[in-house]
């Protein structure tokens, strides 16, 4: 009876040890992974500064793009960037949160199961190919590069994700809270953006934050719909091409000029400090609020 007893409490110590010495090894591993992932973002975000922050002065916010010489500024670039996402999120926004509103009350049937299959491609879609598709709609129909045509590229890869984030969202709204209005005699169309909507809204935001600064640094559609230009952006949005940081990166980047490159840099991180606010602002928003309810 106590050898045995004995023997059980000491295979019971064996593997209470072994399952520690496990757990150990497990969290080591989780952590060394975790390290792993940041290192690259931590990594750019330090080179870019260190490349970058010198080119920041007074010129570099007022002037415009030298190709030769002196580095100059890129003032049209942060006009333009601002147009152009501020057009696209005029475009994509009422379009991805109603198909997400849609999807998220409406959609349990076929059409539903289409509209998310349609979203979950097109949000792999290479921006190349939407870049490409801009260009033959709208460019070669309006008679030009304008910056109406970067923002349509930069809409449609906007829409996917806001839709997505929208429906999530939207699902998490408890149904006790729509059952409570629909029961006071409100109609099912005024509950939902009277009552499931305002409480989801942080959510919402979070999710059109998150896919501003997802196209805030696109480059590849630009190309083929605003094209570039050193002087300064137009107001008629329709006409002329435009500019944006990101593409003033691409173009910059390769002069010969190492003044120039400076500038280009300077821009990348200026570029990369708008899109981690906008992803900040995201996570706190969401974070802080959450769904009501």
């Amino acid at each position: 009876m106590t050898s045995s007893s004995g023997g059980s409490l000491f295979r019971t110590s064996s593997s209470y040890r072994r399952r520690k010495i496990v757990n150990r090894l497990v969290t080591i591993l989780a952590y060394t992974c975790t390290a792993l992932a940041i290192l690259p973002l931590t990594w750019i975000v330090l080179y870019v500064i260190y490349r970058g922050f010198g080119a920041w002065d007074a010129e570099f916010f007022t002037g415009l793009p030298q190709l030769f010489g002196d580095g100059g500024g890129v003032r049209n670039g942060i006009v333009g960037t601002l147009v152009i996402v501020g057009l696209a999120t005029l475009i994509g926004v009422p379009v991805g949160v109603m198909a997400g509103i849609y999807l998220a009350e409406y959609g349990n049937n076929r059409l539903g199961s289409i509209v998310r299959f349609m979203a979950d491609t097109l949000t792999g879609v290479p921006s190349i190919v939407v870049g490409l598709f801009a260009f033959g709609v709208v460019v070669l129909n309006t008679g030009g590069f304008s910056a109406f045509a970067g923002a349509v590229a930069l809409a449609i890869m906007m829409i996917p994700v806001i839709t997505r984030t929208t429906e999530e969202i939207i699902r998490l709204v408890p149904d006790s809270i729509r059952e409570a209005s629909l029961g006071l005699g409100v109609s099912r169309w005024k509950t939902i953006m009277r009552v499931v909507v305002p409480t989801a809204l942080s959510g919402i935001v979070t999710g059109v934050l998150l896919a501003v600064a997802r196209v805030a640094g696109e480059t590849a559609p630009l190309i083929l719909t605003i094209l570039g230009t050193n002087f300064p952006v137009s107001s008629d949005i329709f006409n002329g091409p435009y500019t944006t940081l990101s593409l003033q990166i691409y173009q910059l980047g390769g002069q010969p000029s190492p003044q120039v490159v400076e500038v280009a840099w300077g821009a990348a991180l200026l570029l990369v400090l708008m899109v981690l606010g906008i992803s900040i602002a995201a996570r706190v928003i969401f974070k802080g609020q959450g769904v009501r309810g």
